[in-house]
């Protein structure tokens, strides 16, 4: 099967095409003056196939504009992403959050992953029927580490918007221990400026996220997208009218919330409930 084009790749792909739209120029004009064929230039705007410095050099002249930091966007896109180092195979979301502004995440079971501990982190993954070798293991526990970092980052931080619905709280992932030390991190997280943590109380009974945990994640420079993880995979989308209605979902669920003193407030009461 053919490798998914990364996410990098997709976004330079849309910078050059509003360049090349910004020039007046059709993608037969630009491909002719470029000397590729259309279908070539075609995949390099949709991100299918990698842009080069030289070409993107070229762009910059047939397009008559200088673009500052084109060619170091290029050079970032040719280079492998953090996950790869660790050996990891990413099926996308990775790549998405390591570019993302901000992520705004409704999680029903599990506590969101960019505010996981180490042993909640494990135990959840040591529970999924696909079941990895210790030092697989031990890798996704430190990617996701590592996605954290971005929310205490002085340059290019990551703002999180979480709505945990309290059934996430109550879950005993890992048993009693990992879950007071769980909720203990969460109420340092969420004093963090780049968190904003609300709770979705039981006492809402059913509400209008219920069906299905959901993550809209926020960019510079490209449209926002919705990430919707299912047992085997997941879908990314960025249709304009269904990323309208999730965050039309989003926004009602935020109103219903408790507020963010309130949220914590609950918490400290779960752990009090642990003993």
């Amino acid at each position: 099967m053919p490798q998914q084009p990364t996410f990098r790749r997709k976004k330079l792909g849309h910078r050059v095409r509003r360049l090349r739209e910004q020039a007046g120029m059709s993608i037969d004009e630009a491909a002719r003056a470029l000397e590729k064929q259309r279908g070539a230039l075609y995949r390099i705007e949709a991100g299918e196939t990698r842009l080069d410095v030289h070409l993107a050099r070229s762009m910059m002249d047939i397009y008559d504009v200088y673009d500052p930091d084109l060619l170091d966007k290029v050079r970032e896109a040719l280079a492998p992403g953090w996950w790869i180092k660790l050996g990891l195979r990413d099926m996308g979301y990775i790549d998405m959050e390591t570019d993302a502004k901000a992520v705004r995440e409704v999680a029903l079971n599990h506590i969101p992953g960019l505010l996981q501990t180490a042993p909640y982190t494990k135990a959840v993954l040591e529970a999924d029927l696909l079941k990895r070798a210790k030092p697989e293991l031990v890798k996704q526990i430190s990617a996701r580490q590592i996605r954290q970092e971005r929310l205490t980052a002085e340059a290019n931080p990551l703002h999180l918007t979480a709505l945990v619905d309290e059934a996430a709280l109550r879950n005993l992932i890992g048993g009693v221990e990992v879950m007071r030390g769980q909720l203990d991190s969460l109420i340092m997280m969420s004093e963090l400026n780049t968190v904003t943590l609300r709770v979705l109380p039981r006492s809402l009974g059913a509400h209008a996220g219920q069906t299905a945990a959901f993550t809209m994640l926020e960019f510079d420079e490209y449209p926002s997208m919705l990430h919707v993880s299912y047992p085997t995979g997941a879908v990314h989308v960025e249709e304009p009218e269904e990323l309208h209605r999730a965050r039309l979902v989003f926004d009602h669920l935020l109103e219903r919330a408790l507020g963010p003193e309130d949220s914590v407030t609950l918490i400290e009461q779960i752990i009090a409930e642990h003993g």
